[in-house]
């Protein structure tokens, strides 16, 4: 497993503008990554990752999550066959958060609801009340048929 630098072992200046990578996970040792489609930009996803996560990311150039829901360390697309290979990860300044951008393989559903992406859905104003509206994206998969129930 990669072992990082402790941020917390870093001044200002080295954590903002050194080399050392250093990722700060919040107090349940987590950092949130938002995943965006290689050559397109689109974002796929938020998610988190833990220390190990991270590691297992680097180490095998698939992404790999924490999913809060489960409490499990989660390998994008183990069930689905919708793996996500990176291409690229970026730390912001304070390197608290993280932007992975990937090659989305498979039918191309980074969302387990069978879309391309998660955002799938706007928020819309119509007299006063905020509402979702669908943007039209079509399943790629059935995910009844993929997860079962």
């Amino acid at each position: 497993m990669i072992a990082f630098t402790d941020s917390a072992s870093l001044d200002h200046e080295a954590l903002e503008e050194g080399p050392i990578f250093a990722p700060r996970f919040d107090a349940q040792g987590l950092i949130t990554v938002v995943t965006t489609e290689d050559g397109t930009g689109d974002v796929l996803m938020v998610a988190y990752m833990n220390e190990t996560a991270l590691s297992l990311t680097l180490e095998t150039g698939i992404a790999h999550y924490w999913s809060r829901s489960r409490n499990s360390l989660w390998k994008k697309g183990e069930t689905s066959g919708e793996l996500q290979e990176v291409v690229e990860l970026r730390t912001d300044c304070d390197q608290d958060c993280l932007v992975m951008i990937v090659r989305q393989t498979g039918r191309g559903a980074a969302c387990h609801t069978g879309r391309k992406t998660c955002f799938y859905r706007r928020v819309a104003l119509t007299d006063g009340s905020a509402a979702l509206e669908d943007r039209g994206l079509p399943k790629l998969f059935d995910p009844k048929t993929v997860y079962g129930g």
